[in-house]
């Protein structure tokens, strides 16, 4: 087996073990609801009504409550983790294969616990959600535009996401400029948490939207500037280039002449 296609394999594997790790976790949490669903449907066993409070009204209030905001906390550090991993500066510590693959993994649970915030929406009782309405920006029944701007963001966040598996058809090129979207869809998540979370009036969850807010600014100025430092490098290298040229040739001319 060549070089490339051993590769090409271990780098197949590692996709997909992280594909079962987060389906795992997200099954398991999946399964743990629908256990809890099924008991309080059925009445089999009060005990565990009583010890989850499954036949209250605001279980999956707070069960979206608490998988936004660790939605939120994954999908800042996925940010931050690629705005550190575009800036090299775990290079001198972490392998660049290790913090790619952290990288992608965040992203994925981010992702995910994303996902069960929109779904467990649809089994509240407290203030239900349509399938339309979850899906479709700007027509939720509570703070449509800040919910709009929330599922946007999702769908932003999903297509960077879904990119970390197109790379060899799309190319590079086209992979970093999706990959630009993930500033705006942290953006959009935040403002969705800011102002359409119920608990931002909590002050520990100020602290962690600003936190995490402040953060992210220092980290998009600190790419932006060596970005601009790179380019304003790489100018400079094609005057030189271009000049060197220029006095080759005129060196070939004098000898000629």
């Amino acid at each position: 087996m060549s070089t490339n296609s051993l590769h090409s394999t271990k780098k197949l594997w590692r996709s997909i073990s992280k594909t079962i790790s987060v389906v795992g976790i997200l099954g398991v949490g999946l399964f743990i609801s629908a256990l809890v669903l099924f008991v309080s449907k059925t009445g089999s066993n009060q005990w565990i009504q009583r010890m989850f409070a499954t036949d209250s009204i605001q279980l999956w209030w707070y069960v979206t409550r608490a998988s936004g905001l660790l939605a939120y906390f994954l999908l800042w550090l996925s940010t931050a983790w690629g705005l550190a991993v575009g800036s090299k500066i775990f290079d001198p510590v972490l392998e660049r294969m290790f913090t790619y693959d952290f990288h992608e993994h965040l992203s994925l649970l981010g992702l995910g616990f994303a996902l069960v915030h929109v779904v467990v929406l649809l089994f509240d009782r407290f203030l239900p959600f349509s399938i339309w309405q979850v899906l479709i920006p700007f027509i939720a029944p509570y703070r449509n535009f800040w919910v709009g701007i929330g599922i946007i963001a999702f769908y932003m966040s999903a297509l960077v996401t879904i990119t970390f598996y197109m790379r060899s058809w799309i190319g590079m090129s086209a992979f970093r400029k999706i990959h630009y979207l993930s500033l705006l869809a942290y953006v959009g998540v935040t403002f969705h948490g800011m102002f359409a979370g119920t608990d931002y009036a909590l002050p520990l969850t100020q602290i962690l939207y600003k936190g995490t807010l402040l953060v992210t600014l220092f980290l998009t100025t600190y790419w932006l500037g060596l970005l601009w430092m790179r380019r304003v490098e790489e100018r400079r290298q094609k005057r030189l280039e271009a000049r060197r040229r220029h006095g080759q040739k005129r060196s070939q001319w004098g000898r000629g002449y």
